[in-house]
């Protein structure tokens, strides 16, 4: 269904039909708003669509800590590491980069970790109102988060991050041995040691929940238009003008939710928000050969592998290369060899490789909000390795917003301008 160019304008356009633009048309939707989205793809198959599989109602604990910049170098000369920056990116990432190692200094984590919580704290119950009726109910399922680690010592409660999520009163539990084997049986003996994170929801289907949840919306009256959104004019009255491959198109209130993209279009409005592509890689094992039973973080090499309907997923790594730059799926055939270290019976032969870029900003706290110095205009981006957790909340925020809604989280940390 296209959005009509011509004739009656919608109350609200989101620009983004990703997951988080998605659960925001559901939530003005719910709250009888006539809403068209545009994306120049098909809905889902943006960032959310690779992600990891975790739902975790406890994410608090942002990408920049103390004394990670110790293990940067290291990792970025490891061609298997976590980290990787292309030759020609550095003088680009480099302003990023030094906001993003302030941003791990310690006495600024607690803020951080609240306002990263205020919007992953309810979504598993808010993706299972969204399901309810679909027929796909079932794409999200109970579930621990089972951190292991070679060395038992190093499941340390004691230890910053671990001690944040107990301030915040995440239930976790550390096993060991047989106790480790008897919730992942077919993980490698090598693996002594596991922090269980527990209720959490898993998604068998990533891309699949943002693709239920579009059909849903259109269901309800939600419209989309596919086209290359190339910039945005403000006009008279607090209207807007949408510049596209297909032509101007009109809009009342707008909601950019463009992801990795948003950055250049709200940069051209003069607006100084930081972002960078944060782009993640995933490999599908088809025919994997082995079942687990959760969504499992290897602490050590940065990466989550779970169990989904097309097989078994392994997603992570971090490469810094620009929004368009071409993949390289190198660093999705890494998981080949770390997946079967961690499962020795995982069949590694059939695979399919991903990559798509998160967008990150240098706290891993999101842009949500009304725009200063621009009428109608409200920000949904930058959630970075928790878009698909923090999707919903955010749908609801901007929907109580634009409603005039009292709403129930403070909006302070989450302003464009906190960077100056």
């Amino acid at each position: 269904m296209a959005a009509e160019k011509n004739g009656s304008t919608p109350d609200v356009t989101i620009l983004g039909a990703g997951i988080v633009g998605i659960t925001t048309a559901l939530s003005l939707t719910e709250r009888g708003f006539q809403v068209a989205l545009i994306d120049r793809n098909p809905p889902a198959e943006g960032a959310s669509y690779g992600n990891a599989g975790s739902l975790s109602p406890w994410s608090c604990v942002p990408q920049s800590m103390p004394g990670l910049w110790k293990s940067i170098p290291g990792w970025l000369l490891d061609p298997e590491g976590p980290v990787a920056l292309r030759t020609g990116y550095a003088i680009k990432f480099l302003p990023w980069a030094i906001k993003f190692f302030q941003s791990g200094q310690e006495y600024r984590l607690p803020a951080i970790a609240d306002a990263m919580m205020a919007l992953t704290r309810p979504t598993v119950t808010l993706y299972r109102h969204h399901l309810k009726g679909t027929g796909s109910e079932e794409l999200v399922r109970d579930s621990v988060y089972v951190h292991v680690f070679r060395n038992a010592a190093d499941a340390d409660l004691s230890k910053l991050g671990w001690r944040m999520r107990s301030e915040r009163q995440v239930p976790l539990e550390v096993v060991k041995g047989d106790a480790l084997r008897e919730i992942e049986p077919a993980l490698s003996q090598q693996f002594e040691a596991a922090v269980l994170i527990k209720q959490q929801g898993r998604a068998l289907d990533p891309g699949g929940i943002g693709k239920v949840l579009a059909e849903k919306a259109q269901t309800m009256g939600v419209s989309f238009m596919r086209c290359r959104v190339e910039s945005l004019v403000p006009e008279a009255g607090g209207a807007w003008r949408i510049k596209t491959d297909a032509g101007p198109v009109k809009a009342n209130q707008l909601v950019v939710a463009m992801g990795a993209w948003s950055g250049k279009l709200m940069q051209d409005l003069g607006i100084k928000a930081p972002l960078d592509a944060e782009r993640g890689y995933h490999l599908v094992f088809r025919d994997p050969g082995v079942s687990l039973n959760n969504a499992i973080m290897n602490v050590d090499a940065k990466f989550v592998i779970s169990s989904m309907s097309a097989g078994v997923r392994c997603a992570g790594t971090a490469e810094f290369a620009g929004v368009d730059a071409a993949p390289d799926y190198r660093r999705a055939r890494v998981f080949k060899k770390l997946a079967k270290d961690m499962f020795p019976d995982l069949n590694v032969d059939d695979v399919q490789e991903w990559m798509g870029p998160r967008p990150s900003t240098p706290d891993s706290v999101p842009y949500l909000g009304e725009v200063p110095g621009f009428a109608n205009l409200y920000a949904a981006y930058g959630h970075g390795h928790t878009g698909m957790t923090m999707a919903p909340k955010t749908g609801e925020i901007i929907a109580s917003l634009i409603a005039g809604e009292t709403l129930d989280v403070n909006m302070t940390p989450y302003r464009i301008g906190r960077f100056g």
